[in-house]
């Protein structure tokens, strides 16, 4: 089983939900905002690095303070995504062997 956790409204976690469930794979939606846990941030954290899985490009970015920003690259990375879920890049979808930050060319070429 395949999970991805986004926003509905996320124009990449649309065109991924509707890909995977066109090629016949069992896709969970996970609202990110709503459901994702900190354990599942930290998860993300230890196997990506929070500079893959933070959204330097999002308006809840430009809105943060230096101090903020600061802690993105930090041990503050985790406290921040948490309180922060729509600075995580989206789509990020987990299987059982791997995990995908975004709906990049990597990310359909290993799961369509």
């Amino acid at each position: 089983m395949i999970r991805l956790f986004g926003l509905k409204n996320c124009d990449a976690c649309r065109k991924a939900m509707k890909a995977l469930e066109a090629a016949g794979r069992g896709v969970e939606f996970v609202d990110i905002r709503k459901e994702a846990t900190g354990d599942d941030i930290a998860r993300w954290l230890e196997r990506s690095g929070a500079g893959a899985l933070t959204n330097r490009r999002s308006t809840t970015w430009r809105g943060l303070d230096e101090g903020e920003r600061a802690a993105a690259d930090g041990p503050g990375a985790l406290a921040l995504l948490t309180t922060n879920p729509a600075l995580i890049k989206r789509p990020v979808i987990e299987t059982s062997e791997a995990l995908f930050i975004g709906w990049s060319d990597d990310a359909r070429a290993a799961l369509l």
